[in-house]
């Protein structure tokens, strides 16, 4: 403190210091409307442990912008002092060039620390959201809070989120609220309590389910201790449903995830062919089928007409109750768990389906061939392979699921397999059983 300052003077300053450091809350809360430059200038004639304790309680974007304004000396006497939690959310707001710079001031040690804290695995919450949330206290006024707004104006802002003194999550108020409420109401008055969150680390699936369940605008982002560290916009959350459609799809096919339309060509081999060796296998293994009814076939060539039939039918209809199935797994809407109850309900579906599909199968087999029991071995068959083939079709998504596999990872390859198997199988064994009528109706 110079000397030449006058006793009352040194007095004023001496209770503005003590009142700082006892109610750092309520200092903040005053802080928060004044210039950052002037801010910066009161932090600087404060300890160094209280500065930074006053900053960690100011409005997050007026903590950042009193950092940028603060010389080399100040910034890293600052962030020595405070939480590195605190600091990792105060640096996620700075761009990567200003990040780079500012980094560099501080101990190596700290500096790998925060980087650390800063970066998020791909397809996780931490990876979707941004860092430049709007926050408040709920003791803010609609008014204070508007002025705020209009002051970072180039922001778009959905939502605006409530914290308390340590920077939890506290409530979380729609723009439209603000706008329509009296200018004298708090903040507090307006807020939902116990606003959806979602955890950083959490995968980008979980924000999908509950953006879609919720039906969510935004969704705010918390590290295990509810502090907030940035909010998921709509649009994000949408592009992540979409990528992760897209990657189930290409997973489901054999294809990588991580595969472009115009990416490389070994890369797209590497993917693809070792799904395909799996795949020549399980089709070798169903023409094995075929093949162990080779003489049933020889004496009635027209059984091979309708190979295709049998089996194609009842690889759609796998496919149709796989989808469902990965669907609900996606969404959250079934459990491995839940597999007795999926299978009764797909058992039913596919014997109802089955049941349908031979009335129709039977007739147009019997007109075009004139052989009744032709008809009834095709209308047999296709009941017990839809039913196969629904059940598969369930099940294999909660199998993979269940043994910590991608339940989208080449379901495809194994549901056709099973398909083929049991539609060949189904109708050739049928057929054999029944040859004696078969070769009387035929000639």
């Amino acid at each position: 403190m110079p000397e030449n300052l006058s006793p009352s003077l040194n007095v004023a300053r001496r209770l503005v210091r003590e009142f700082a450091q006892r109610h750092p809350a309520e200092t903040a809360h005053y802080l928060d409307s004044l210039p950052p430059a002037d801010i910066a200038r009161l932090l600087s004639a404060l300890p160094p442990v209280s500065s930074a304790h006053l900053l960690s309680q100011l409005n997050r974007d007026r903590a950042i912008e009193v950092l940028q304004l603060a010389d080399d000396a100040a910034f890293s006497s600052l962030l020595a002092h405070m939480d590195p939690s605190q600091v990792s959310l105060l640096l996620s707001r700075f761009t990567k060039k200003v990040l780079d710079e500012k980094l560099t001031l501080l101990p190596p040690g700290l500096s790998r620390e925060l980087t650390e804290m800063m970066a998020y695995p791909p397809e996780t919450a931490g990876a979707l959201m941004d860092p430049r949330v709007t926050t408040f206290s709920g003791d803010v006024t609609v008014g204070e809070a508007l002025r705020e707004i209009r002051r970072i104006k180039a922001r778009r802002i959905v939502d605006v989120c409530l914290v308390d003194r340590d920077n939890c999550l506290t409530a979380l108020v729609s723009l439209q609220s603000i706008a329509v409420a009296d200018l004298d109401t708090t903040l507090r008055e307006l807020a939902d309590g116990n606003p959806p969150r979602v955890d950083g680390l959490a995968p980008t699936e979980d924000v999908v389910e509950l953006m879609d369940r919720k039906k969510l605008a935004s969704l705010p982002v918390v590290d295990t201790d509810g502090r907030l560290l940035g909010i998921i916009p709509y649009d994000a959350l949408v592009s992540a449903a979409q990528q992760d459609a897209s990657e189930d799809v290409q997973a489901m096919f054999g294809a990588g995830r991580d595969e472009k339309a115009l990416g490389p060509v070994l890369f797209a081999v590497r993917k693809r062919l070792p799904w395909l060796n799996v795949n020549l296998v399980t089709a070798f293994i169903a023409a094995s089928v075929v093949g162990f009814f080779e003489d049933t076939i020889a004496q009635l060539t027209m059984l091979a007409v309708f190979l295709p039939v049998v089996a194609g039918q009842s690889g759609n209809t796998g496919s149709q109750a796989m989808a469902v199935a990965l669907r609900g797994l996606a969404l959250r809407e079934i459990r491995p768990r839940q597999w007795l109850r999926i299978l009764r309900k797909e058992m039913t579906v596919g014997l109802i389906n089955g049941l349908a599909m031979a009335l129709t199968a039977g007739l147009v087999v019997g007109l075009w061939s004139g052989s009744l029991p032709l008809a009834g071995v095709i209308a047999g068959a296709m009941v017990l392979s839809l039913l196969i083939a629904c059940m598969a079709g369930s099940l294999i998504p909660l199998i993979l699921k269940a043994v910590g596999q991608d339940p989208a990872s080449s379901s495809s390859i194994f549901l056709t397999t099973i398909t083929d198997i049991c539609g060949f199988f189904f109708f050739l064994g049928l057929a054999k059983i029944f040859s004696n009528a078969l070769l009387g109706s035929i000639s």
